[in-house]
Formats: structure tokens, C-alpha cells, sequence
């Protein structure tokens, strides 16, 4: 590998705002924040609107739409018969 072309990667704490999810994973984001972890530990803090532990897929609460629902709402409102 060619020394100075790579990032510098860094322990950061990602968190989910709407949860209060947290973890470390290596990561070249800045950040002004910082936050304690669990040990004691200072790292930089990043906060995301959605993660894993918010996220419809992963949580299993994902809305199924009926595609027949979908069609008769499209006549609706289109006028379409």
C-alpha cells in the first residue's frame, strides 16, 4: 500500500436520535462532540436520524400496503373508472 492516500480512521460513537441506539465503529467523519462510553472512554460523537435499531426492515415494524388499495385510490383520485 502507498503510505498518505489512505484515511485516517478513527473509534466513533454513532447514535441514533430517535432511539438512543449506540455504537463504535471505525469512521473518517469529523465531529465537535464527544461522549463517554461505557469504559470511560472519550470518543467523537455522531448522531443519525436512523440506525438498525430504528430503522422498519430491521425492527419488523414495516407497513405492507395493499396493492389493490393502491389502485383503487390511484381511480380515486384520478377519476378513472
Amino acid at each position: 500500500m502507498k503510505a498518505g492516500i489512505h484515511p485516517d480512521y478513527r473509534k466513533v460513537v454513532f447514535m441514533d436520535i430517535n432511539t438512543g441506539f449506540k455504537f463504535i465503529t471505525g469512521s473518517t467523519m469529523k465531529t465537535n462532540e464527544t461522549v463517554e462510553w461505557e469504559d470511560g472512554t472519550t470518543y467523537p460523537l455522531i448522531k443519525v436520524e436512523i440506525s438498525s435499531d430504528s430503522h422498519p426492515f430491521y425492527t419488523g415494524r414495516q407497513k405492507h400496503a395493499a396493492a389493490d388499495g393502491r389502485v383503487e385510490r390511484f381511480n380515486k383520485k384520478y377519476g378513472l373508472k
